[in-house]
């Protein structure tokens, strides 16, 4: 057992390398994308190849273990261990060369994949790319696609990691730099003569060790096109040419670290079709698979309708768009020289498949949209299915193993009388064209007896596979969940090759020990396993009613905590809003998914209650939580951290004195009750010198700019329109709520708001006394939000069924999201369920039949978009896109993600800062490319606020202050 003690740590960071104990730390680096949870040393994070050296040397010294990670997306438990975790991802993450003419480029494992692809796409104009797409490619890296040797959509055409590998350097055990390639071992410095020796040496004995075991190989090896289980070495025979670089693909960071790879890259296509084909299930469905392998498709991929059924509860039934009818489907993607080569293909693959009988239906997507849309419920597959719409979950473990495609109906017929067998449902999805799957199983983690069956189950699995020929895994490596199933798949000769082939790299054993040699059982360190079964009181009641459903025995707090399965989606950097404090700091503690392990390890080691509510891990963890609430939108698995926040900080500063921020700002419709009275001295004073000081006193940032303040005579302008009070038996068609950001700083929205929804022919009623709480959510002062909530559904519960349209999306949000969360009643899911957003509002009326009567004939032609987060959250991420081209405006340039400010976060003095990185990531380029003359839309009064700070002159304005002064509507 490795203990921890401070003379290693001492001697790494005497090398001025970054290295980090903390407990907050280790708990974010317990967890990857699997079942287990194994607590680290430490963690380091690198600057340098130098740096890695300098460390394996250290740890070599002192046998402290070491587990290389990347994006930490390891479905397997590769990317977890008990000594050093090496986060490569933080700084290695250089292209240091393209050349177009040899089709390879090399590059630092720490890139993401999309950023490597990306890059070599823009330097050779889109003629070459990086093969290799796994779904999680948005955040995986290219040292974890190597270590698992991944594959990704498009290995029908392109196959695994393995295939295009020309290079890999590497930093041995004790901290040697050798270079494997295509032929042998280099040293990577050809000066270095330590290196040179050690480099002669495992030649010869990797030579040795070959012609041992020759024959084996050939016979138990790379028999399947996803045969990726142990270790790959049919690629030292040699036959194959000695390929060392390829041999270690798939070696999952047991025999060396690897610090860069040379690749090789494949043309683009010049044309490229994508066909959705519609089946009874998944079984028809890999029928049909050998047929379409005919036609030499790119991509074969498939999915069952549990995993549609998810996507639709998280974002919405028009979330997925461009399926046909059938209750299971394939993307089958085709490609070719020009786009009529692959129209003649699709139609004959179409008319081959109808006579089969099998397909229900098929189309060509041809829409760029309905395309994205599909891709995106394929791609978020492991986490959509991790929570089904039932509310149970789901798990992996035996969620990767391959046979050879032509028989992958049979071992899926045969896999589901498995399942039925254990009284398990299978969650079926994976690369159907290469014959691998990828299953989440509704496995009972959370007692003993549940994890037994699923032991029981995955040795059955494994029995089953082998049967067919089959891996137990096809990309993502057997880490801790299959490691110790290989003696089911090999013989006892090459379990004991690939122990020698670990031993002749690592003799010492700590390298990810534990991964493929020397396992141990798949029921060890198994992280629901040992969490105390406590009740953690909430005031959000997370029961059937929310997303979080419960199970029986399991606290919903806790249980929604434990949402994060670690695919880490919140690790992108592009795509969706979530998560906006990591794409500006790159740093695992400010994703969702470090939170959400900080959390989960409240619930696991805290002592009582009052100590979990205390955590300073758990408070520093959220410190940098904008609560833009688009992880509750973005994360497959649904994650809301604004709501976990929310509730920490309440019991957190329960009474204790709270930050001065959370009185001036999270008191802030208080203050606006008396500020309208005040108003014109109040802003005089705030553009004195006098303003600094007092907003420094208020625990806000000096450099922000501050709103201006309306008064009573603004609001009343303002709302002196046509506002008929009908009567009990016809009231007004629209309840407008003018909130408190609408009151306090632009009564304009308000009027514009109730002017163009009387243009489009409803009547309007206006209710300004209402206040949705958010300010106090934000702040984590629950029990004030609740009464405010409490009396606004008392107002708003009148028993009809009239939308109740809010100008400012945050608290239109909050009336959606929050309120029946925080006050559970049928009162206040009606009025929840009445509550638009106006964009959304406007969407409703485009639909319904209005169409607007523009004063030039036309509407604008081109606008720049920021969609506020919330909005985003709650009425879905093309709300305002979608309204915006109903009305006919063809150019909509959205900003693609959080402007930074999210409420109070960016007025806080401590996170001015942060607030600014997060609004260079996409909105100030995208204001300084937008002409001035082009409309810049932001329904956010802290979307507004943001690019005034980004650009004082720049006017940016409400949607309906948009249609306002572009309709025919006559001034009132």
């Amino acid at each position: 057992m490795e203990v921890l003690n401070s003379s290693w740590i001492e001697e790494i960071q005497g090398l001025d390398i970054a290295v980090d104990t903390s407990n907050r730390r280790r708990a974010e680096y317990s967890y990857d994308a699997s079942n287990y949870r194994i607590r680290p040393l430490a963690v380091v994070f690198p600057r340098s190849v130098q740096e890695v050296v300098a460390v394996m040397k250290v740890c070599h010294r002192h046998r402290i273990s070491v587990t290389s990670r990347g994006g930490g997306t390891s479905m397997a438990g590769g990317a977890i261990g008990s000594g050093v975790i090496l986060d490569l991802s933080r700084h290695l993450t250089s292209v240091l060369r393209i050349d177009a003419e040899s089709k390879e480029a090399t590059a630092e494992v720490g890139i993401v994949l999309e950023t490597l692809q990306q890059t070599i796409e823009r330097e050779t104009r889109n003629q070459l790319t990086f093969a290799p797409d796994p779904s999680s490619r948005s955040r995986a890296t290219l040292g974890g696609a190597v270590a698992n040797d991944a594959c990704g959509n498009h290995s029908v055409r392109y196959g695994r990691t393995s295939d295009h590998l020309v290079e890999l350097n590497l930093v041995t055990a004790d901290g040697i730099q050798v270079t494997a390639t295509n032929t042998g071992i280099k040293p990577t410095f050809p000066e270095d003569e330590e290196a040179a020796a050690r480099a002669a040496e495992l030649v010869s004995a990797l030579h040795l060790f070959v012609e041992a075991d020759a024959e084996d190989f050939r016979r138990e090896l790379d028999r399947i096109p996803r045969q990726v289980s142990g270790y790959q070495l049919a690629h030292l025979l040699p036959e194959r040419g000695f390929d060392v670089a390829r041999s270690l693909a798939g070696s999952e960071g047991t025999c060396a670290v690897i610090v860069s790879a040379t690749v090789r890259l494949v043309p683009t296509p010049p044309a490229s079709l994508l066909l959705a084909l519609g089946y009874s299930d998944v079984i028809q469905a890999a029928e049909d698979v050998p047929i379409i392998l005919e036609f030499d498709p790119a991509a074969v991929e498939g999915m069952d309708r549990a995993i549609v059924e998810s996507m639709e509860r998280v974002r919405g039934p028009g979330s997925v768009q461009g399926l046909p009818e059938g209750n299971a489907w394939l993307y089958v993607d085709l490609d070719g020289k020009d786009a009529t080569e692959v129209d003649e293909k699709a139609g004959q693959l179409m008319s081959r498949l109808a006579l089969g009988g099998r397909l229900i239906t098929g189309r060509i997507v041809a829409n760029k949209h309905e395309r994205l849309s599909l891709w995106r419920v394929r791609e978020d597959g492991a986490g959509l299915s991790s929570h089904l719409a039932s509310g149970v979950e789901s798990w992996p473990g035996w969620e990767d193993s391959a046979v050879a495609p032509e028989r992958l109906a049979s071992y899926l017929a045969d896999l589901s009388k498995l399942l039925e067998k254990f009284h398990l449902t299978g969650i079926m999805y994976g690369h159907f064209g290469a014959g691998c799957m990828h299953i989440r199983i509704t496995f009972d983690m959370r007692t003993h007896t549940g994890r037994r069956v699923m032991a029981d189950f995955t040795h059955e699995a494994a029995k089953l596979v082998v049967s067919k020929g089959g891996s137990l895994s096809g990309e993502h490596g057997d880490g801790r969940a299959r490691s110790s199933l290989l003696p089911t798949m090999y013989s006892p000769t090459l379990i004991e090759a690939f122990a020698t082939f670990k031993h002749l790299w690592d003799p010492w054993a700590i390298l990810n020990p534990g991964i493929l040699t020397d396992p141990e059982t798949i029921q060890s360190h198994l992280a629901l396993d040992g969490v105390p079964p406590r009740r953690w009181d909430t005031t959000y009641v997370l029961d059937e009613e929310s997303p979080f459903r419960s199970t029986e025995g399991a606290d919903p707090f806790m249980r929604s905590l434990q949402r994060c399965v670690g695919i880490g989606r919140c690790r992108a950097t592009s795509g969706g809003v979530m998560c906006p404090s990591f794409r500006a700091t790159r740093d695992e503690k400010d994703s969702t998914r470090g939170r959400s392990r900080v959390l989960q390890e409240m619930v696991r080691n805290s002592q009582t209650l009052e100590q979990g509510w205390h955590s300073q891990d758990v408070r520093e963890a959220l410190d940098l939580c904008l609560s833009c609430k688009a992880c509750s939108i973005d994360c497959p698995a649904q994650v809301d951290m604004a709501t976990y926040k929310s509730e920490f900080l309440s019991h957190f500063y329960r009474h204790r004195l709270r930050p001065r921020s959370h009185y001036s700002l999270g008191w802030l419709p208080r203050w606006l009750r008396l500020s309208k009275y005040v108003s014109q001295p109040l802003n005089l004073v705030l553009a004195s010198p006098l303003a600094k000081p007092l907003t420094v006193l208020g625990g806000i940032a000096p450099d922000r700019r501050l709103p201006r303040f309306a008064s009573r005579s603004d609001l009343r302008r303002a709302v002196a329109v046509h506002n008929p009070e009908g009567d009990s038996l016809h009231p007004p068609d629209i309840v407008v709520v003018i909130d408190s950001f609408t009151k306090g700083f632009r009564p304009n929205v308000a009027r514009a708001t109730v002017r163009v929804l009387e243009a489009s022919g409803r009547s309007v009623e206006c209710k300004s006394t209402i206040c949705c709480g958010l300010t106090y959510i934000t702040t984590g002062q629950l029990s004030t939000a609740v009464k405010i909530l409490k009396r606004t559904v008392s107002i708003l519960d009148d028993g009809t069924n009239r939308p109740i349209v809010v100008p400012e999306p945050s608290c239109a949000a909050s009336l959606k999201r929050d309120l029946p969360e925080l006050v559970p009643s049928e009162a206040s899911r009606r009025v929840s369920h009445r509550v638009h957003s106006f964009s959304s509002a406007l969407s409703s009326l485009l639909a319904a039949g209005w169409v607007p009567a523009w004063q030039n004939g036309e509407p604008p032609q081109e606008v720049a978009v920021q969609t506020h987060c919330h909005e985003y959250a709650a009425f879905g991420g093309d709300s305002q896109r979608e309204a915006l081209q109903s009305l006919g405006i063809t150019q909509v340039h959205e900003v693609a993600g959080c402007c930074g400010v999210a409420g109070n976060f960016g007025f806080e003095a401590q996170h001015f800062d942060l607030s600014m990185a997060v609004a260079q990531q996409d909105l100030e380029p995208k204001l300084k490319a937008t002409p001035h003359d082009v409309p810049v839309l932001a329904d956010g009064f802290s979307c507004q606020m943001q690019i005034h700070q980004l650009d004082p002159r720049r006017h940016s304005m409400h949607l309906a202050e948009l249609l306002d002064s572009s309709l025919s509507v006559p001034q009132t």
